[in-house]
Order: structure tokens, then sequence, then C-alpha cells
């Protein structure tokens, strides 16, 4: 089930009013609807991979309590490396059998040994590197004694299943969620008309811009060589803006499906096209998998300190790492490196928290400096996001290559998609202006102060018809089901 779906559009309201006004009298009761609502949305992409959810789940839920229950240290020991391993070897067998099995083979025939590696025939289980991740946060925090294990499996189950979050996050923290899912919730009038503000704008971000851009871009780097460099680096800063609508609107549709439930989820992105050096992006993507990766493999490597190679070192691992979570290609590892190169210097000479406070704060406009510093940082990610879009890393670099030729400096023609692109271009400025005046927000269209109700109508108004016009209709998954 997406939730640019019709089937969505049925299914929440029908959680919703079941939620507030059959099953609302206690916490118990608000969990149990919750958690067979999310088992019901993960199996309507396949059932048969719910004992896979509900086997992690069991696991960390018992582990939890060995590891606290447990008398020696050798016992704490064994308990949290049984679930550490299982997690991984799951994840590991599902998402990355295959890239190492194929791997090894290609290397083994490089220096002349014929292999044929034996391929699992099994599809990636939607979900799985985000709800493994929550399990392994619970686990880890458990056995360092920073929370206490839950007793409650409903409560627990609660927490991993949870379906706004289940398949594509934010990675959420024990705790965050479990402490508001042991209590009841009560309905707050303005949470919800907010979240149902946030829901809007997530729609309107993965079918109108997204899905638009995605058109493009799939057209262009499937076939880079027969595009001039011009056509090439506009393909490129499409899929800047499709990747960034894909997953941030999926991030607020599943904050503000939460607002209507009661429950706060972490906020995963804080408009980081705005930032003004690389460290400062990456403290605004993706930001729940950004603080997991530093909290849990950063800073128990040593983070930023010790000697310049440890920090090296660190940055180095912490950026392949997420590279690979990614997926299971070189393309993605290669984009790890690379962004781990852009942001070494600001790591060595101790400027990666320079900008903290958000661009052009209280101000209209951002100055010259400020301006020539987020379109540098732009072009970096956009440089960067080449490999993670690329299907190979041949296709990468043909790509690049297109890009650094004489074609660069001719007008980019699209043909027949001409008109297309006119429009999805006077829609991403209209985009990018509203996600700037909005930048000091939750989400864009949060109300804040006084406003005229005429002009919150027409703003909802033409957001709608943009949808319904513009917006592409059919089943277009979320580019991060797939990781």
């Amino acid at each position: 089930m997406f939730f640019n779906s019709l089937t969505f559009a049925i299914f929440l309201p029908i959680v919703f009013f079941l939620y507030w006004f059959v099953f609302n009298k206690t916490k118990s009761t608000q969990n149990g609807l919750l958690i067979f609502a999310s088992y019901y949305f993960y199996s309507c992409w396949d059932w048969r991979f719910l004992f896979l959810l509900v086997f992690s789940t069991f696991l960390d839920y018992y582990t939890g309590i060995q590891i606290e229950k447990g008398k020696s240290e050798n016992s704490r020991k064994f308990w949290f490396w049984l679930s550490i391993i299982v997690n991984l070897g799951f994840l590991g067998i599902f998402k990355y059998y295959n890239f190492f099995a194929s791997s090894f083979a290609d290397l083994l025939n490089t220096v002349g040994f014929k292999a044929s590696p034996i391929l699992l025939k099994v599809i990636l289980p939607v979900g799985i590197s985000f709800y493994t991740f929550h399990g392994l946060s619970y686990v880890i925090d458990i056995y360092y004694k920073r929370i206490k294990a839950e007793c409650n499996f409903v409560d627990y189950s609660l927490f991993v299943s949870y379906f706004p979050l289940l398949v594509a996050g934010p990675i959420e923290r024990a705790t965050h969620l479990l402490p508001q899912v042991k209590v009841k919730r009560e309905f707050d009038y303005e949470k919800a008309v907010d979240g149902l503000r946030q829901i809007l704008w997530g729609v309107f971000k993965k079918v109108v811009i997204a899905d638009n851009c995605a058109i493009i871009v799939n057209m262009v780097f499937d076939n880079p060589e027969q595009y001039p460099g011009s056509i090439l680096v506009l393909g490129t800063v499409f899929f800047a803006f499709q990747i960034y609508c894909d997953f941030s609107g999926y991030s607020d549709i599943a904050l503000g499906v939460s607002r209507l439930l009661g429950i706060e989820l972490l906020k995963n992105f804080n408009y980081p096209y705005f930032s003004r050096d690389i460290a400062e992006f990456w403290r605004r993507w993706h930001i729940s998998l950004s603080s997991w990766f530093r909290d849990y493999l950063y800073i128990p490597l040593g983070g930023s300190r010790g000697s310049i190679w440890t920090k090296i070192r660190n940055v180095i691992i912490i950026f392949l790492v997420s590279g690979f979570w990614h997926g299971a290609n070189w393309t993605f590892v290669v984009w790890g490196f690379i962004n781990a190169l852009f942001i070494m210097p600001s790591i060595l000479i101790n400027t990666n928290r320079d900008n903290l406070n958000m661009v052009a704060e209280g101000k209209i406009l951002p100055s010259l400096k400020e301006f020539g510093q987020i379109i540098w940082t732009f072009s970096l990610t956009c440089f960067a996001w080449i490999f993670f879009r690329a299907k190979d890393l041949n296709n990468a670099f043909c790509y690049i290559k297109g890009i650094f030729s004489k074609s660069l400096i001719t007008i980019p023609k699209f043909d027949s998609n001409d008109m297309s692109v006119k429009v999805l271009s006077i829609l991403l400025l209209l985009f990018i202006v509203t996600e700037w005046n909005g930048r000091s927000k939750n989400h864009a269209l949060e109300i804040k102060g006084s406003v005229p109700a005429y002009f919150k109508m027409a703003l909802y108004f033409f957001i709608f018809m943009a949808i319904m016009i513009w917006g592409v209709t059919g089943k277009t998954e979320f580019i991060y089901f797939a990781f």
C-alpha cells in the first residue's frame, strides 16, 4: 500500500475513525488497533514477509529483557550479540548476499578463475533496513543502560511496526516514540489540522514534483550518450529534486498522519538544499539516519577526536557504511566516498559546525555570500547524486563524461517534452519559493501567526488543483522503498 494510492486514501479515514471513536477508551485499545492496522498495511505489499517483521520484533523484545536481567557481563553480551548478529544476518542475506557473491565471482574471473555464483532469487522485503535499525538502536541503548527494557509486548510491537514509518522511516528511537505509545492519546484539533496540511504538502511533493521529475530523469539517465551536456546537467538537477521531494514527501505524509493520531515523529528533513556547506547539508538531510550513524557508529569509533588519521578513518567509514546502507551496488559506495571527500576539509579544520542556524534567519533574502555557498553546496551534492542514480559505475562515468564536453554550453532542448519541462520548471520555482518562505517552520505549509482565511484557502486550493492537474497517477513507488 502506497501513501499516494487510492487504497491508502480509503484506509486512513477508516483507521482515523476507529482510532478516535471506537478504540479510544484506553491506551491498550488504541495500540491494539494501530498494530492491526500496521500489519495489514505491511501485508498489502506482501503478507509472506510479515513473519520477518514479527520475528524481528519478538527477537529484540526478548533479548532486550534478557540483557537487562543478565546477572553477568558475559550473559548480557551473549544476548546483545545474538540480537545484533541475527538482525544484521537477515539484512545481509536479503539485501547484500547477491552483491557479495557476484562481486567475489567477478574478482575471481578477473584473476583467471571461472566462477558462477549461486544467487538467491528473493525480493528485498520492503522496509527491512528501517525496522531493523529501530530494533538495533533499542537493543544497543539497553545494553549501554541508556533505557530500560520494555516489558509490554504490545507497546514494543507498535514501536517497531507503526505503519506511518514502517517502510521508509523516519528511523525512530525508543527514547522518543515508546513514551508516546505507553500513554493514551487525546485528540488535538490544532495538531490534526496541521497534520492535514503536512500531508497535503507531502503528496504535492511526491506526485507533482518528484514523479514529474522522474519522467525526465529516467529518460536522460537511461541513455546519457544521446544527450548534450546541458541536458545532462538539467537531468542531474531534476534528480536532486526528485529524490528530495520523493523522500521528504514520504516523511511529510508520515509525520502528518502521525499528528492525526496524536503521535509526534522525528523530523527527517530540514530544508537541506538551503545548506551553506556539506556538513550542514548532512545535518538537514535524512536526519534520523544521519543521527543514527553518528550516535551508534561515528561516536563509538572516536568521532572527531584523536589524530588527523583517526578523523579521516572515521569519516570515511561512516560515509561508506551510509552509502552501502542505501543499496547493494558499488554506485552507492562511491556516492558515500565522494561525500566523505566533500565533508573532510571541514572536519579537519573544525568548520563543520559553523552553520548551525537557518540561512538568512529573519531575512527575506540571503546575502550574496550565502547565496554563493548554497549554489556551491547544491552543485557538489548534485555531482554526488549522479552516482546514486546511475545503474552502475559505467553509466555514471559515461554521464559525467557527457557533462564535461563541448555540448555543455549548448541550449538544452527536450523536443516533444519541451512543454512539460517548462511547466515543471515553473512548478519547481514555485516549490522553491514556498520552501524558502517556510524554512523556519516544521514544514512549508505550517501556519504561524494570524494569516487571513482567504489566503489559506487559496493556497490549499492551488495545491489541490496542482495535484489534480499535474500529479502523476498510477502506481509509483517511493524511491526509499528500495532501501
